[in-house]
């Protein structure tokens, strides 16, 4: 008997042996950013654990990479070095750069049925402004945002303000800040009434104040800039008459990674940030917090924000397939629903709001909702082509205004100029 047994498992070896390899699994690399609070990378790991165990047939290496820059510097080296990396998580506004570059593909290239097709046509349109060009979509919405109002409801009670009722207007954003800077026994600011940071992306905050203006930042083949006309210029003096003659926030520029804390340790009463630090702030404050649309001037707005999902042109066909199944799952309504309760961010389609985690969570956290209600009057983040490089002009003028080395004239007269040499030059590229 024994040597039966034995003689039947050598021979279930050999037939094992003689057997076809089984499937080969399909190795992808994903980078991705998280620029807001929250241990949100337990989050995406838990996403992409959930994707590996419907699709065993891939595996996924998804790698934090820091904040947007670095995510795109690092993926661009990993392929420059020869690595292969299927997907990232970008800016959207990197967008014409990439495709300049012939580093993405369009996911228009892999829709093979009608559901694909039904999937990628169900993101609000607000936020694929900054992911299509000429008719291909290169872009995938994931975590996107909108500039947001918090306000500090008990400093409005305690200033004798309505807490429901956040302004609309610029005149009436700066009324109401003055009414809630508290100053101690010494005349000393212990409460500011308002800050917006000018740190991180000064270039954002100013899409919303221009957006306000009715004005838009850039035309919308990226291939030129609007910082200098009158209106803008009207814009940025604002901003700075904030501090300086309603002094109703700190002179000077406003750190964008410590606002946060400085909004919960109630040193100001109210902030300019992304929507996707609502999470953070809904759970650390201690005190009742307001989100508000953001107030107006000819009209109301603000540019959306955040990331999208690439398909990057590396690794092979199969591999690239194979990162589209990813991306879809990625962004499908229930995980949308996951990581806008997470964190903040917009859910990206109506379908994330139809799903009953998301439901349920809004009728407990209203807040959740002002993002989404406000894409109806947003518009596109500054892009354009040599993208860093036009940003980082704007981003200097608005900082060199704020902090008096130049006026809101001098300063975006100076952008335009360079900003136009660098479009020029890649242009002619």
């Amino acid at each position: 008997m024994k040597l039966n047994k034995y003689a039947s498992t050598l021979s279930l070896l050999a037939g094992l042996a003689a057997a076809p390899a089984l499937a080969e699994t399909t190795e992808l690399t994903m980078y991705y950013p998280i620029s807001v609070g929250g241990p949100l990378t337990q989050v995406v790991d838990g996403m992409v654990d959930e994707f590996e165990a419907a699709n065993p047939d891939v595996n996924v290496t998804a790698i934090y990479a820091g904040n947007y820059d670095d995510t795109r510097v690092k993926a661009l080296a990993a392929i420059n070095a020869g690595e292969a990396v299927q997907t990232s998580v970008m800016f959207s506004i990197d967008m014409l750069e990439l495709q300049s570059r012939g580093v993405i593909r369009p996911f228009n290239d892999f829709v093979k049925t009608e559901e694909d097709q039904q999937w990628l046509d169900s993101f609000y349109p607000a936020l694929m402004e900054n992911g299509q060009l000429d008719g291909q979509t290169y872009g995938i919405p994931f975590q996107r945002s909108t500039i947001v109002m918090f306000y500090n409801k008990d400093a409005f009670r305690e200033a004798g303000l309505d807490p429901e009722k956040a302004p609309t207007t610029w005149a009436e954003m700066a009324d109401v800040a003055s009414k809630l800077v508290k100053k101690n026994g010494s005349g000393e600011t212990e409460r500011w009434g308002l800050m917006v940071p000018s740190t991180g992306y000064p270039y954002w905050m100013f899409g919303a104040f221009a957006k306000q203006q009715g004005e838009t930042l850039m035309n919308q083949a990226g291939t030129e800039v609007n910082f200098n006309s009158p209106k803008m210029v009207e814009a940025l003096q604002y901003w700075r008459d904030l501090g300086d003659k309603y002094q109703v926030m700190p002179t000077g520029t406003i750190e964008w990674g410590t606002l946060r804390q400085e909004f919960l340790e109630q040193n100001t009463a109210m902030m300019w940030h992304t929507t996707g630090n609502l999470t953070a702030v809904m759970q650390q404050a201690s005190f009742d917090v307001g989100v508000a649309q953001l107030p107006g001037n000819v009209e109301p707005g603000s540019p959306t924000g955040g990331g999208n999902f690439y398909l990057m042109n590396s690794g092979s066909e199969a591999e690239q397939e194979a990162a589209f199944r990813l991306v879809k799952f990625m962004t499908a309504p229930e995980r949308s629903a996951q990581w806008s309760i997470a964190t903040g961010y917009v859910g990206i389609s109506e379908a994330a709001y139809a799903t009953a985690d998301l439901q349920d969570y809004a009728k407990q956290v209203p807040q959740a909702l002002v993002a989404r209600d406000q894409l109806s009057v947003a518009t596109a983040e500054l892009a354009t082509y040599d993208a860093g490089r036009v940003r980082r002009v704007l981003d200097d003028a608005i900082q060199s205004t704020l902090t008096g080395q130049a006026s809101a004239e001098e300063a975006l007269n100076t952008a335009q100029s360079q900003a136009e040499r660098l479009l020029r030059r890649a242009n002619r590229g």
